[in-house]
């Protein structure tokens, strides 16, 4: 299967399976609670695509879609306080909320 058809597969799945699309978020903030920055943003740019896009994202923001897109690139280093944004953004435009818990 094509990268193509890969996305438009989990666009498709996050669209019809509430659960999923916030499986998809969750594994995104994981990620990048555990450090892993790189995966972290490649989850959440999925997501996004999958979700508001790019476009949609940017209006809330207030902030142009290539600048978005590029803080999630391979080699996009956004700060902590746009991360947080977006996903603050999105989990507020997806009817999403998130909780941490703390397991010893």
């Amino acid at each position: 299967m094509s990268t193509r058809g890969i996305k438009d597969t989990v666009r498709a799945r996050v669209r019809r399976d509430p659960e999923f699309m916030a499986g998809l978020l969750k594994e995104s903030i994981e990620r990048l609670m555990a450090g892993d920055l790189d995966a972290g943003k490649a989850v959440l740019r999925d997501f996004i695509k999958a979700t508001s896009g790019f476009e949609g994202l940017s209006r809330t923001m207030h902030k142009k879609p290539e600048s978005l897109i590029r803080m999630l690139s391979p080699k996009g280093n956004p700060t902590a306080q746009n991360i947080f944004r977006i996903i603050a953004e999105v989990q507020k435009q997806e009817g999403l909320h998130f909780e941490i818990t703390i397991v010893h």
